[in-house]
């Protein structure tokens, strides 16, 4: 079994608890693209067999989130799994619509944004939650960002729930607080849901509640499994000769004039055996399907 299926990540459990549940069912080596915090929701995308070997090109993916605003109060971790660290006013003026979709619009475009201390990101060799949970500053530096679009979905009790598409890297806790000082008072991200990375969206997830409850069986990951030729479709053909095939699986070069980049690579009985890689008139094997 080798390709990727998309799980409805739930609450309170881990990518990685998820990916240990996932491998006990197909017996094969599994992976995933990126983490969702425990508290998070949504789209975990999960490699299986070969499939493993695609993270490469998954992890530049864009992302859609629904997340939801708590205002009037801040924590260590800008989520709800923080201590409170600062609490403000929010006056009823403030939650105009209007007003908050003009806040929310100067959040769109390319911008630099400073992670959250509680994160994973690496600084001279250690996590920045280290640092953070022994009490030690650091500096942290900007990264670079988009924000494509920002949505107002509600307003009620000092809540705002906000539908954002952004690029790798962004940080939604700091958006959260950023937009909370914005609007005039502090904030934390309260809730998250991922509802898309890349094309991997929920219409085709599997059920992460049910995974938790060992309903889902190996037939049911077989039946929502995108293979890796299907991730690929768009991707032109190649079909090699037996003598040509044999080389190209043993890692020997070809000399093939395309352009450089990804290819779908076929035998001669139209059968799948992977992706390969053109660069300077020269294919190189990447990923080969095990038969």
């Amino acid at each position: 079994m080798n390709g990727v299926i998309i799980i409805d990540k739930p609450k309170n459990c881990t990518s990685h608890d998820i990916v240990n549940i996932v491998k006990r069912i197909v017996n094969t080596k599994v992976g995933h693209t990126g983490t969702l915090d425990p508290n998070a929701t949504g789209v975990l995308p999960i490699l299986i067999g070969e499939g493993t070997k695609i993270s490469k090109y998954l992890i530049n993916h864009d992302k859609e989130y629904i997340a939801t605003i708590k205002l009037g109060q801040k924590t260590d971790t800008l989520d709800s799994e923080g201590k409170v660290i600062e609490e403000k006013e929010v006056k009823e003026e403030w939650l105009n619509v209007e007003k908050i979709n003009k806040i929310l619009k100067t959040f769109e475009g390319k911008q630099e944004q400073v992670p959250p201390i509680y994160s994973a990101i690496k600084v001279n060799g250690k996590k920045l939650y280290e640092y953070a949970r022994k009490g030690q500053n650091v500096d942290i530096k900007p990264r670079s960002i988009e924000i494509y679009s920002i949505i107002l979905k509600s307003i009620k009790n000092n809540e705002i729930i906000i539908d954002v598409k952004c690029s790798k890297g962004t940080y939604i806790r700091s958006l959260c607080s950023d937009i909370s000082e914005k609007i005039g008072t502090v904030g934390y991200m309260k809730e998250l849901r991922r509802i898309q990375v890349g094309e991997f969206d929920l219409k085709n997830s599997i059920d992460g509640e049910k995974l938790l409850k060992k309903e889902i069986k190996l037939d049911d990951i077989q039946k929502d499994l995108i293979t890796i030729e299907e991730l690929f479709k768009d991707k032109s053909k190649i079909i090699l000769n037996k003598k040509m095939l044999q080389l190209y699986l043993n890692g020997v070069q070809l000399s093939i004039k395309q352009k450089d980049g990804i290819y779908n690579i076929y035998d001669e009985q139209n059968e799948y055996i992977g992706i390969g890689i053109i660069s300077n008139n020269k294919l190189k094997r990447d990923i080969v399907i095990s038969k």
